[in-house]
């Protein structure tokens, strides 16, 4: 039953014509033509250095101007917890790693995340604020912030905590390696007590914005159009010189 719930809510789961009649008075009609012409030739080659400086300053102008486009890559992504416990963010670039390259323990609840995904789409927002009284981690790399207010689908419900893979998560990540995507529950031995854990393995697209922005995408395997959970890490920057 809890196997069926799993995988019904977490995955449902880029020509001029001559006179003849003057004869006489052709050539001077003709040499001042020629003479025309050759003075709008000079003039217009004269023109086109110019024009072809400004298109080029205009372009110039308009790719130093432009904003850097945001990088993405693929990555695995495993959120997993025991039934009444927290839930934990994973991602890794090699599932056959057990070292994460990112560990988030979340204030959800496996239940409450459960609850969410049955109403419809989930976003999952972590902020980190630095002011001018508090600049420690205003030019760190995102990903080493300790801690987080999480908001999820816009209600704060706590703080999320970054965390180091201990014996216990890599154990956890070494039975799940052959699974690419899927969710399911392991069987009590991981968690406290005789708690079976619970999980959900799936592609997400890494989205790096800028140094204040990142964003994981659940990439749901049948191909559908909307994402059901959606990851934020945020930066806000409050009086602190860039």
């Amino acid at each position: 039953m809890a196997i069926d719930t799993l995988r019904r809510f977490f995955l449902p789961c880029f020509t001029p014509s001559t006179n003849h009649k003057q004869p006489t008075t052709t050539p001077s009609k003709k040499q001042r033509l020629s003479t025309s012409l050759r003075h709008t030739t000079t003039t217009t080659k004269t023109a086109s250095p110019s024009s072809s400086t400004s298109s080029s300053s205009a372009a110039t102008t308009i790719s130093t101007t432009a904003p850097p486009r945001p990088s993405k890559s693929m990555v695995i992504g495993t959120i997993f917890g025991n039934r009444r416990g927290h839930v934990w963010f994973c991602v890794q670039h090699d599932r056959l790693t057990p070292k994460p390259s990112l560990l988030l323990e979340l204030p959800l609840s496996t239940n409450n995340l459960v609850r969410e995904m049955r109403n419809g789409l989930v976003r999952i927002a972590l902020e980190c604020c630095t002011s001018s009284d508090n600049p420690a981690f205003s030019n760190c790399p995102l990903r080493s912030v300790p801690l987080w207010t999480a908001f999820c689908n816009g209600r704060k419900n706590g703080f999320a905590t970054r965390r180091r893979a201990g014996d216990r998560v890599r154990t956890i990540l070494q039975t799940m390696q052959c699974v690419t995507v899927g969710a399911g529950v392991i069987p009590s031995g991981f968690g406290s007590g005789s708690e079976e854990l619970m999980y959900m393995r799936a592609n997400f697209e890494h989205v790096v914005g800028n140094a204040d922005s990142e964003s994981f995408h659940l990439i749901n395997p049948d191909e559908s159009t909307g994402q059901e959970l959606s990851v934020f890490l945020l930066r806000s920057r409050l009086g602190v010189n860039r």
